[in-house]
């Protein structure tokens, strides 16, 4: 099964040092493959890495496309949009994550 979805970050910082050990800490923890890319870039990278996830040094207000194949995708890419619209779980964020509609579709 594939999954994806979009969203924006709205953290202050945007996915570096904290944001990013979250994120590849939380896509760890599915078997699915999970994959992440920055706004419209054509690149693809492993988002269990924590190396690759904070090399993207995606600031504020860039949109992050998720993805996972596998028999957990659905469940790692809700979790990871979620984590996002959440700020990773900090206050240091502007409100109001971006709401946009997530696709899931199957392989």
């Amino acid at each position: 099964m594939v999954a994806q979805t979009d969203i924006v970050i709205t953290h202050a910082v945007g996915l570096h040092a904290r944001p990013s050990v979250k994120f590849t800490k939380l896509a760890k923890t599915f078997k699915s493959a999970v994959e992440v890319s920055a706004d419209d870039t054509a690149s693809w990278i492993n988002a269990k890495s924590i190396v690759k996830v904070m090399g993207m040094k995606a600031p504020e207000g860039t949109r992050l496309h998720i993805r996972a194949d596998g028999v957990d995708a659905q469940q790692a890419v809700s979790a990871l949009r979620d984590l996002v619209e959440q700020n990773f779980g900090e206050s240091d964020a502007k409100p109001g994550a971006d709401k946009d509609v997530a696709d899931a579709g199957s392989a």
